[in-house]
C-alpha cells in the first residue's frame, strides 16, 4: 500500500507540470484552434530563464519563478504577434508548419547562443531539499511546492477565465470571433492575452522541473511538450478541466507504469493509451460532438 501512495504523490507531481504546460495548448487550441507546438520550447525557455536567473542574478526560487514567468509571457506575446497573427486568415496546415518552424528557431537558436550540453540547477534551499515520512511514504517538500504552486497557478487561472472581464472575452471570442468583435471585444489583445497566460504558465513549469530534476537542455520541452498536448487531447482539447484531467491521468500512468519496471515504455503507453481513448470518445473524456453545418 505504501509503494502505491507514494507513486500516487509522484504521478501527482508530474501530472502537475504537465498540467501547466497543457493549459496553455487547451486556451490556445478553444480560442482560435491553433496547435502551437511552439508552447513546449515556451516551457524550455522557462526552465533556462529560472537557471541564469539563480546563477548570474543570485535569485531565490520564488524571484526566479516570476521572472521565468514574465519573460515567457513576452516571448508568448511576441510570437503570437509576428508569426502566428498574420496568418490568422490563412489555411491551418500554413499555421502549423509556422508553429514547427517556431518551435526549431526557438531551440536550435538556445543551443547558438547556450550550447547543446545539459545544465544542473545549483542547490536549493534545506526546506526545498528536505522530505518528510507519512506512514511510511516519504514525501519531498519539493514535490509539495511543485503540486502547491502548480494547483494555484490553476486556480488563479480558473478565477481569470470565469469571473473576470477578460476571461468573458476570451470565452466569447472562443464562441464566435466575429460576433465578439461586433460586440466591442478586441479579438486580437484578447488573443494576445490567452498566449500570454498560457506562457506564463509553461515558465513556470520550466523552473519546477529544473529544480526538481536538476537538468535542463536546449531539447528539453519536445517530449514533455508532446505530452502536455497528449493530455489536451485527452481530457478534451479546448476544455480547460479536461487538460487537467488528462495531464494527470497521464502523470500517474507514467509513474505507474515506470514502478512495475517498464520505464522505458512508459512513452510508448502514453501515447498508446491516447490512442485507445480517441477510438473510443474522438472528442476526449469531457469533449462533446459539435455538428457542423454544410
Amino acid at each position: 500500500m505504501e509503494e502505491v501512495l507514494q507513486q500516487v504523490i509522484n504521478g501527482l507531481s508530474q501530472g502537475s507540470i504537465y498540467a501547466l504546460i497543457a493549459l496553455g495548448y487547451t486556451m490556445v487550441y478553444g480560442i482560435i484552434q491553433l496547435i502551437n507546438f511552439a508552447h513546449g520550447d515556451v516551457y524550455m525557455i522557462g526552465a533556462f530563464v529560472g537557471y541564469f536567473s539563480m546563477t548570474s542574478f543570485h535569485m531565490g526560487f520564488v524571484e526566479a519563478l516570476i521572472t521565468a514567468m514574465a519573460v515567457c509571457t513576452v516571448l508568448g506575446v511576441t510570437i503570437e504577434r509576428i508569426a502566428y497573427r498574420p496568418l490568422r486568415n490563412s489555411p491551418r496546415i500554413a499555421v502549423l508548419i509556422t508553429a514547427i518552424g517556431v518551435s526549431l528557431i526557438l531551440e536550435y537558436t538556445m543551443m547558438y547562443f547556450f550550447g547543446a550540453s545539459v545544465r544542473s540547477y545549483p542547490p536549493q534551499s534545506a526546506f526545498m531539499s528536505g522530505s518528510f515520512n507519512v506512514h511510511g511514504v516519504v514525501i519531498k517538500n519539493m514535490q509539495v511546492v511543485i503540486i502547491g504552486i502548480s494547483v494555484t497557478l490553476m486556480l488563479i487561472l480558473q478565477y481569470i477565465v470565469k469571473r473576470t472581464k477578460v476571461g468573458k472575452a476570451m470565452r466569447a471570442v472562443s464562441q464566435d470571433a466575429e460576433a465578439a468583435r461586433l460586440m466591442g471585444i478586441n479579438v486580437d489583445t484578447t488573443i494576445s492575452l490567452t498566449f500570454a497566460l498560457g506562457s506564463a504558465l509553461a515558465g513556470a513549469a520550466g523552473v519546477l522541473v529544473g529544480v526538481y530534476y536538476n537538468s535542463i537542455n536546449p531539447l528539453m520541452g519536445i517530449m514533455p511538450g508532446l505530452k502536455a498536448f497528449v493530455a489536451a487531447v485527452f481530457g478534451g482539447i479546448g476544455l480547460i478541466p479536461g487538460a487537467l484531467i488528462g495531464a494527470y491521468v497521464i502523470g500517474l500512468l507514467e509513474t505507474g507504469v515506470a514502478a512495475l519496471g517498464y520505464s522505458l515504455f512508459r512513452d510508448g503507453v502514453v501515447f498508446a493509451v491516447l490512442i485507445i481513448v480517441l477510438i473510443v470518445k474522438p472528442t476526449g473524456l469531457l469533449g462533446k460532438n459539435t455538428k457542423e453545418k454544410v
